[in-house]
């Protein structure tokens, strides 16, 4: 049922790149967010639970980040190959309109 939506959709596998590449921007937002409340905090025990959700961040971030290493959706260390799925993203994304 998932390849018939993405073929109607006209986003074949993108569908799976663009919910794992949103969700890594949002993780990376919640590691930074965390970060910053652990600065602003006044009590102990605040302190405490926001390190124990950051910590759970970081690695949610990581899980995401080796998944989409490992399908070829993120390039991180060959900026070339991160480049060419960033123009495919946005050639699809500019095509949506047209369907």
């Amino acid at each position: 049922m998932t390849n018939l939506l993405q073929n109607i959709s006209g986003m074949g596998g993108l569908t799976e790149r663009a919910i794992a590449s949103d969700f890594l921007i949002t993780s990376k937002s919640a590691v930074r967010n965390l970060a910053f409340a652990i600065t602003e905090t006044a009590t102990p025990e605040l302190k405490s639970a926001l390190r124990d959700q950051l910590r759970i961040a970081v690695d949610t971030h990581a899980k995401i980040t080796d998944f989409m290493t490992a399908n070829g959706y993120y390039h991180p260390n060959r900026l070339g190959d991160q480049l060419n799925v960033r123009l495919q993203d946005a050639h699809t994304a500019l095509n949506l309109k047209d369907q």
